[in-house]
């Protein structure tokens, strides 16, 4: 019995300026003043490790750290703060890209939960180590909010490339 989740499109290659442009884009919405609101996703992260899993060939630890660093210089943390999280966000999620793969999205956000939460503790030893305070349990909500947006986001990722290249009525596909 075929499984009933699973779409029977077939998907477009990525293009590579869509993948970066969608991390710029995340990066605009980090730069978003917000204060401490809790609970808020962490957008680099999330569409960082979306790519990592989507095209792990073509997005990785160097996309990683160059985005941690204009995190980093956008947000005024820690030098290297985001960059290092980041980096083992990328190493991780590309090592589970071929095992999450074969999961429906919501699944994947389950996969993907522990990997966003060790970035935040990354974050959070660096600023500890770097003599910050604590910021609190609530910090973590941010992990969670961002594999709720997994698989919203992933539709959303994913639009580009479920068009046509051309429109033939004769094929079956």
């Amino acid at each position: 019995m075929q499984p009933t989740n699973r779409s029977s499109r077939i998907l477009l290659p990525v293009k590579l300026w869509f993948v970066y442009f969608s991390l710029v884009v995340a990066l605009g919405l980090e730069y978003i003043p917000s204060g401490r609101l809790p609970g808020l996703p962490d957008w680099v992260a999330l569409v960082l490790a979306f790519w990592c899993v989507r095209e792990p060939l073509r997005i990785g630890m160097g996309a990683g750290f160059a985005f941690g660093l204009l995190v980093d210089i956008g947000l005024g943390a820690a030098m290297g703060q985001h960059a290092l999280a980041y980096v083992v966000l990328a190493y991780l999620a590309n090592g589970l890209a071929r095992r999450v793969m074969w999961f429906p999205p919501l699944q994947q956000a389950l996969h993907l939960l522990p990997v966003l939460l060790l970035t935040q503790l990354l974050m959070v030893l660096v600023r500890l180590v770097a003599g910050a305070e604590f910021p609190g349990w609530s910090y973590f909500l941010s992990s969670v909010s961002s594999a709720l947006l997994w698989t919203p986001l992933s539709f959303l990722l994913l639009l580009p490339q479920y068009q046509p290249v051309d429109r033939d009525d004769n094929r079956p596909i």
